[in-house]
């Protein structure tokens, strides 16, 4: 890479060319999202097995790296239900002692990819399964806060959310049961009427706060059979940097998962990036983004936190409240990081059933109904892999879930540009002539490719009755090396029959192809190759007549 390319991949003063101007809106933004952070934080550290810590820590660290180093001037990163979905089974598997290594491993992954300039294949993933996607992994957050909803210690099935959450239904007892459940459900009701009744003030906070005291003052009065679990002590800054020096069998144990949540982390953040692009009317860098975001997840893992993206909602919040640059998002880390500093005794105290109705809710807003029913009415194909990959995303593994959606979505293209190609035979032009009856003229229709080639020129090779063959090419939007091959052995099999074959129109992007499969001969253009119809009849009716 030249040094030219390097340096767009790093900050530069251009980053905050309109500071002045918007500084006091993005100090605002910041402020706001931060606030609307801070559960979201608290409850994707302690959902993933991290603990609240780790979730605080990613929020604070991989907020402000991503944001000085990544491609987006209004992305907010930090620990989302995506990255909590692939790394709850890593640690259920492996312990907390894997997660700085897996965390600053999948980190180089996303920086080697941004440095390889991959960041614009996110844009070959097919829309159905980007939502089923989505889908999927809305439906595994929600499951996920099932044990923790009801009372119930979450474990014993850490890979499989719906497995955990109906273990926990069959060991729920009513007295734990019944506190959790009702402020699970209290804090889903005041975060869905908040909104209508302002929006000055994050209804998730406000959620938080209100039912997370109201817990507190009713477990002092010993309404409650037994105490309320809660997220526990937590430092009153931040922890300092390190990693232990791994072993070789250490580091190749986790380069399968750490492949998982770099791929991971790299579709969400790109995705976030660009659905924020498109809300502001800016571009974003797609190579530096996912510099920026493996530089964010390094960092993270050294002060003891986990894998951070672009999270779509906190950065939606940033773009809503007024974020031009990107102070906003540096804001937001500072916000978090002073409420560790003043509050983290009063946060320890939050119970993990008011965390678990903040994700449910969450989850449920990842699905927009209109979203779903457009991709389900859409085609049939789309449904299709629509629901595949969010079957898929929820039973196995969301990696295998891209792939295989992305295969489907594949085959089903495939396939429908392989309907759509065809023989069709026409009237010649000009009135009739003596001798018409010896000349077919045939249009071929779509793609002749390696899906549909042999079927459509079979029907060319089966052509009766004719002396002299029109193949009208002018029609045919793609042509392969199969396509071109059968095209020429079909050629060489009528002209051995007696049949002579005129081609007709062939597009300029297609003419070497053909060349080099021998269905050209370049000395025989002009005699049997025409540009123009009616130069192709005259020549078939001059044939037959002599």
């Amino acid at each position: 890479m030249t040094a030219v390319g390097w340096r767009a991949l790093l900050p530069s003063r251009a980053d905050y060319a309109g500071l002045r101007g918007s500084w006091r809106a993005d100090l605002l933004a910041g402020v706001t999202v931060g606030i609307v952070a801070l559960p979201l934080a608290l409850a994707f550290g302690v959902s993933s097995g991290a603990g609240a810590e780790a979730g605080l820590v990613t929020a604070i660290v991989a907020g402000v790296v991503a944001a000085v180093f990544g491609g987006s001037p209004v992305q907010v990163s930090g620990p989302t239900g995506a990255m909590v979905v692939v790394l709850a089974p890593v640690l259920a598997a492996r312990g907390a002692t894997a997660l700085a290594l897996v965390t600053v491993l999948a980190g180089v992954m996303v920086i080697a990819l941004g440095v390889s300039r991959l960041g614009r294949l996110v844009g070959l993933i097919p829309w159905p399964v980007l939502e089923g996607f989505t889908l999927g992994i809305a439906i595994i957050i929600f499951l996920q806060q099932v044990p923790a909803a009801i009372g119930v210690p979450a474990g014993g099935h850490g890979s499989n959310a719906a497995a955990a959450a109906v273990d926990a239904l069959l060991d729920a007892r009513v007295e734990t049961a019944w506190p959790a459940l009702a402020m699970a459900a209290a804090v889903a009701a005041i975060m869905v009427v908040m909104p209508r009744l302002t929006r000055a003030v994050p209804g998730s906070i406000v959620a938080v706060v209100v039912v997370s005291v109201a817990a507190v003052t009713a477990d002092a009065a010993g309404l409650f059979a037994a105490p309320v679990p809660s997220i526990g002590a937590l430092p009153a800054g931040l922890p300092a940097p390190g990693l232990a020096l791994p072993t070789l069998a250490e580091v190749t144990s986790l380069l399968a998962p750490a492949a998982t949540i770099a791929a991971l982390a790299a579709i969400e953040s790109l995705l976030s990036a660009r659905v924020a692009a498109s809300q502001t009317g800016g571009g974003y860098d797609a190579d530096r983004e996912l510099v920026g975001q493996g530089l964010a997840s390094v960092a993270a893992g050294l002060f003891g936190g986990m894998p951070a993206t672009g999270a779509i909602a906190r950065t939606a919040v940033n773009v809503r409240a007024g974020a031009r640059t990107r102070l906003a998002a540096v804001v937001h880390g500072v916000v978090l990081l002073a409420v560790v500093a003043v509050a983290s005794g009063v946060v320890s105290r939050i119970p993990l059933a008011v965390l678990a109705g903040v994700l449910m809710v969450t989850a449920i807003s990842m699905v927009h109904r209109r979203t779903v029913a457009a991709v389900m009415r859409g085609s049939r194909q789309g449904a299709v892999v629509f629901v595949l990959t969010a079957i898929i995303t929820v039973s196995v593994d969301l990696i295998y879930a891209v792939g295989i959606g992305m295969a489907v979505a594949a085959f089903l293209a495939l396939r429908a540009v392989s309907n759509s190609a065809g023989v069709h035979r026409e009237e010649l032009p000009g009135g009739a002539h003596a001798g018409d009856e010896w000349i077919a003229l045939l249009r071929l229709d779509g793609a002749l490719f390696f899906g549909a080639a042999e079927r459509v020129l079979e029907r060319v090779s089966r052509v009766e009755g004719a002396r002299v063959v029109i193949l009208r090419m002018s029609q045919v939007d793609l042509l392969d090396a199969t396509g071109a091959q059968l095209l020429a052995e079909v050629i060489a099999s009528l002209r051995r029959q007696g049949v002579t074959v005129l081609l007709k129109g062939i597009r300029p992007e297609h003419r070497r192809v053909l060349l080099h499969a021998g269905a050209l001969e370049e000395p025989r253009v002009g005699e049997t190759v025409f540009e123009t119809l009616d130069g192709a009849v005259a020549r078939a009716r001059e044939l037959v007549a002599g």
